[in-house]
């Protein structure tokens, strides 16, 4: 079964699945928040999923962020839809400036730097390896 991360925000949510082994996160999708429960509920009519790990924005001093409460309420809703599911939180407050990094370091052309989308399923991807790197996955 996979592991499946989100990047929740309130214009896209990044999406990021482990294989079936559970040993590489890749990066799959960005999805607006008001179809994400259609995206998945078709998603897992494909595919099985063992547990979502949820990125948790916090501030620096671990309390959370102003964001952290879209963050809870979709975390509530998947647990409510999903109940059969595993949901995790894990702390992302640096995954989006890493994902910037990674992309810049990458070489892909300006626009594609630009792509907030693109940023967004590689802050889930690391949300996700950070999740399997503490569990020894």
């Amino acid at each position: 079964m996979r592991l499946m991360a989100f990047d929740y925000g309130t214009k896209r949510i990044g999406i990021a699945v482990t294989d079936p082994l559970q040993i590489i996160a890749t990066a799959l999708t960005t999805v607006h928040p008001d179809d994400i429960f259609k995206y998945l509920k078709e998603y897992l009519q494909q595919e099985q999923i063992e547990t979502f790990v949820v990125g948790r924005p916090l501030q620096m001093d671990g309390t959370d962020s102003e964001s952290a409460q879209h963050v809870v309420g979709f975390v509530r809703k998947l647990k409510k839809e999903f109940p059969a599911i595993n949901v995790v939180e894990v702390d992302e407050r640096f995954t989006s400036k890493m994902a910037s990094s990674a992309i810049a370091q990458s070489g892909m052309k300006k626009n594609k730097k630009q792509n907030k989308g693109l940023v967004d399923t590689i802050s889930a991807t690391i949300i996700l390896q950070t999740y399997m790197d503490t569990k020894g996955f």
